[in-house]
């Protein structure tokens, strides 16, 4: 919880820069005051709200998240290299939800980040790890080449970067992660419709509650 809290305090501004359509770079001032982002480093490197335009979300998310991964999985080995990727992801969720985009550079942050340490881990899980990343990866590539674009090709690499990391932790994780993934999905879906609100859904949030869940739950 405490590093979640420490960490997470540095979240907001990175966030709000970064939630910006694709193609555009990232913003160089408040939205609301106007007032520009200072340049180089100190222009991300802020503890509290981005601006006046922005909250403290993704910080409030960081501290929740890094309080479940240290009460849930306990004093293993494995547990710096999630609370260390939980910052990509709850950054990558937090730019998904505000404007359907998932940053490669986060995503390859959030594969290459945790893969390596737990793949010196656990050296004998690379093969299971990898199958589990190529299987969903193809899987959720054929999906987004069907009419309709049911996913984007953000959700198709974080998808298999998830199953990837959740492989170190065996199949039935990658299972439980990608299930409850659809499920958090159908849930919103399924309620959009019903209240006449239909419009496109962020995917990568429900995929990175999903690896959570499976993470957590095996």
């Amino acid at each position: 919880m405490l590093f979640g809290a420490a960490a997470g305090a540095f979240l907001p501004r990175v966030a709000y820069r970064l939630t910006v359509p694709f193609g555009e770079p990232a913003r160089p001032a408040c939205a609301r005051c106007d007032r520009p982002f200072p340049p180089g480093a100190a222009g991300w490197v802020h503890a509290g709200p981005a601006c006046c335009a922005s909250g403290i979300g993704p910080a409030v998310t960081l501290s929740v998240v890094g309080g479940l991964l240290a009460v849930l999985l306990g004093p293993v080995p494995q547990l710096p290299v999630h609370l260390l990727a939980a910052i990509p992801g709850v950054l990558l969720a937090a730019i998904d939800l505000g404007c359907l985009r998932l940053p490669d550079r986060l995503v390859g942050t959030l594969a290459l980040g945790a893969g390596t340490p737990l793949a010196l881990l656990a050296p004998g899980r690379i093969g299971p790890a990898l199958a589990a990343g190529t299987l969903v990866g193809a899987g959720y590539l054929a999906i987004a080449m069907l009419p309709g674009r049911g996913l984007g090709l953000g959700d198709v690499k974080l998808g298999a970067a998830l199953a990837f990391l959740l492989g170190f932790a065996g199949w039935p994780a990658v299972a439980v992660g990608l299930g409850t993934a659809h499920l958090l999905n159908g849930a919103v879906a399924t309620w959009l419709l019903v209240r006449g609100r239909a419009r496109p859904i962020p995917f990568g949030p429900a995929l990175l509650a999903g690896a959570l869940a499976g993470l957590t739950a095996v």
